[in-house]
């Protein structure tokens, strides 16, 4: 089964995740023009360096889960668990976004969002896509189940 649509779909949220760790997120404006690059890594605000490394943290973990998941084909009760798991700890990631952008905004800057910031969103409805498809294969197995 690990031929199975869930895990192109499962293999697509790796991709996503490892490419939204390597982009940027956003840029922080200043007043005077000068753009500072929001990275999942850090921020470098003038000759500061913000960390923001619990974002790069989250992001490698779920790809990660997201890529050990599909090796767990022969337990899809485990599998369906694992990538509720996965959207779970990717929501997390815009929570912690969000804490992140509120704390290092101020009056004088503006914030401006990059594309990058989509993936995981786009890999939490793959999640969804996954556990659809997992669950019809435990479904079609309890069902030849019945008929021996």
């Amino acid at each position: 089964m690990i031929q199975r649509i869930q895990s192109v779909y499962l293999l697509l949220v790796t991709g996503l995740l490892i490419a939204s760790m390597c982009l940027p997120v956003g840029s922080i404006i200043d007043f005077n023009g000068a753009a500072s690059v929001f990275k999942p890594l850090g921020l470098m605000i003038g000759d500061k360096f913000q960390s923001t490394w619990g974002l790069f943290g989250i992001l490698m973990l779920a790809a990660i889960v997201a890529f050990a998941t599909i090796f767990l084909f022969k337990n899809r009760i485990l599998q369906i668990r694992m990538v509720i798991f996965n959207s779970l700890l990717l929501v997390g990631y815009y929570l912690a976004f969000l804490a992140f952008f509120f704390a290092l905004r101020s009056d004088e800057t503006s914030f401006q969002f990059h594309w990058a910031l989509c993936f995981p969103l786009i890999a939490i409805i793959l999640n969804y896509l996954a556990v659809r498809a997992i669950g019809r294969d435990e479904a079609m197995i309890h069902a030849a189940d019945r008929l021996r």
